[in-house]
């Protein structure tokens, strides 16, 4: 049988992508299904779109006002991408503001932080990538929120 009758064949999905196909696992996917939910923050709120073995996709939706904490992950690196509001992005030493359809990419073990010092919802789209993506995967430097745990 063919690639073309394979992909005949197999099931179609509508994303906010449009339409599209559902590819056999053994044709290398390797693809969970995931049910957006909101997952709410005391910056906004969250949305997993897709997951993969080494990688998962992330809406970021943060008020006016927000602020993520100021952290690192062990275990991933993060590519943000504007695609409504301003964003104030901290990676390391270097503080900019970046619009919408700019990114930046937040290398494996690397200190940031996402603000929005603005007056409309920024709304960002997160690729990460890695082995894990636990949200235990943080540690916390510096947080508004009081979220850092104290190490005993």
């Amino acid at each position: 049988m063919s690639a073309n009758a394979n992909l005949k064949n197999a099931p179609r999905t509508v994303s906010a992508f449009g339409i599209g196909m559902l590819q056999d696992a053994a044709q290398n996917t390797d693809t969970t299904a995931v049910e957006p939910q909101r997952h709410t923050r005391p910056w906004g709120y969250y949305m997993s779109l897709d997951l993969g073995k080494r990688y998962q996709v992330k809406r970021l939706v943060v008020v006016p006002g927000g602020r993520l904490s100021l952290q690192s992950h062990v275990h991933r690196s993060e590519h943000w991408t504007v695609v409504q509001g301003t964003a104030t992005v901290t990676v390391g030493e270097t503080r900019k503001l970046l619009g919408e359809n700019e990114s930046v990419y937040i290398p494996l073990g690397a200190i940031h932080r996402l603000e929005n010092e603005g007056r409309v919802p920024l709304v960002v789209i997160e690729v990460q990538t890695g082995s894990y993506f636990g949200e235990d995967d943080i540690v916390r430097y510096e947080d508004v929120y009081n979220r850092i745990e104290e190490k005993s």
